[in-house]
């Protein structure tokens, strides 16, 4: 029997307070321990990724648990940035070279789709989270000039995903923004990712999810009928399905394959300073490398991120976190042709990368009716939306015609820039 942190890898999620940590409406009410041993679904992890994958499965028929190690929405959701959007890491152009013009437009396609199904989500659970749509601002840079960007648009074009071209005249006169082009798009959004999170596990409670934290999961095995859970108290629970939502807390046998861990900074300002006006419309990211990413709250943040490097530790050092929040506020500064004030939150986390920028969703090798979602890179609420859908498919014993775009078998992807 492995040791209690052999079943996944553990790890810090974030280094000192992320911005969300302070929201309003985060606290749950959950439950010492199961009400029962058995269960139709077992979810481990309680951050967007689990919530989203309960909402799909609470069909007020199956019996549902969600577990985890610490409070919800506590772990990797509280670092995000919550940049809602449809673009996947790997421009579409790039993507269709590795692995072919159809299943990458199909890829951008599915990701448009979720974000457009957490806009419906969160307008008929009615949900209180600053919830906002959003247009793209996809910025040329070191990495992606003004001719890739226009290739670019040609690729999207052609998988029918709309996206507009804007030359360098264009994002001075508009957004006085000294760029050679840049990108703009429609279907992305922002939200508070805690209360976005906390509001669809109170609805899912509400249609019969079971929530029960802290409690760990320390050993799991599975057969052809389903599978055993054992816990920290000396329990064991079991399930026709698990689905591991750990996000980069993964399953050990998982380590190492097809998949990266990085480090990542962000910051975000005191609420209600001045910003340009078209930052109220617009998420920005660059073409860059390292590059930067930005947009502004509800409450009137600025929020900017980025500085990525590629390791799965260096998130944890204090020093870093300094440095990096300076060259972010120093980079964010130059780049709208303004003075911040010092942020009042710095923080760090890891994250997960492939190379193709696609995530890692489906059967676990080897673990009958154990599923795995992992290798979020920059859009992890999006990409939790389309876990939700395939994994909630698969459960349900339909064939998502998606599915083995993000599958465990032959997914070709080891690492990519992300955002």
């Amino acid at each position: 029997m492995p040791k209690p942190d052999d079943i996944t890898r553990q790890r810090d999620l974030h280094e000192s307070r992320p911005l969300w940590a302070d929201s309003p409406r985060i606290a749950l009410r959950t439950r010492q321990r199961p009400l029962r041993s058995d269960y139709d679904v077992v979810i481990v992890g309680a951050g967007i990724s689990g919530a989203l994958m309960a909402h799909a499965l609470a069909d007020g028929k199956r019996s549902v648990l969600v577990v985890d190690r610490r409070a919800p929405v506590h772990g990797s959701t509280l670092a995000s940035t919550a940049m809602i959007q449809h673009e996947i890491d790997t421009p579409l152009d790039k993507l269709a070279a590795m692995i072919g013009s159809e299943r990458a437009g199909r890829a951008w396609q599915r990701s448009a789709r979720a974000v457009e199904q957490l806009t419906h989500i969160v307008a008929d659970l009615g949900l209180s989270c600053g919830f906002e749509r959003k247009k793209t601002l996809f910025l040329a840079g070191d990495e992606y000039g003004s001719r890739a960007l226009r290739a670019e648009v040609d690729a999207r074009h052609a998988a029918n995903i709309a996206a507009d071209f804007v030359d360098s005249a264009t994002l001075a006169q508009r957004f006085s923004l000294d760029r050679t082009g840049a990108i703009m798009s429609d279907i992305s959004a922002s939200a508070n990712p805690a209360q976005m999170a906390v509001g669809i596990l109170r609805a899912a409670a509400r249609r019969g999810v079971e929530l029960v934290s802290p409690l760990e999961i320390t050993d799991v095995r599975s057969t052809t009928q389903g599978v055993f859970l054992a816990t920290t108290d000396g329990k064991i629970l079991s399930a026709r399905h698990a689905i591991f939502c750990s996000g980069y807390e993964f399953l050990e046998t998982l380590a190492h394959k097809d998949h990266a861990i990085v480090s990542t900074w962000a910051l975000a300002t005191p609420p209600g300073i001045a910003l340009p006006d078209w930052l109220n419309d617009c998420i920005v990211w660059e073409g860059a490398d390292p590059y930067l990413y930005l947009r502004r709250s509800r409450d009137g943040r600025l929020i900017a991120g980025g500085e990525d490097e590629e390791s799965e530790d260096a998130f944890a050092s204090p020093q870093k976190l300094k440095n990096k929040a300076k060259v972010i506020r120093d980079k964010t500064e130059a780049l709208l042709g303004l003075s911040l004030p010092a942020p009042d939150y710095t923080w760090a986390a890891p994250f997960g990368t492939t190379r193709t920028g696609l995530p890692l969703i489906g059967r676990v090798p080897g673990l009958d009716n154990v599923f795995a979602v992992m290798g979020f890179g920059g859009n992890g609420i999006t990409f939790s939306q389309i876990a939700a859908e395939i994994v909630a498919s698969e459960i349900a014993g339909h064939s998502d015609a998606d599915a083995g775009l993000f599958a465990f078998d032959g997914h070709d992807s080891r690492r990519t820039a992300t955002r």
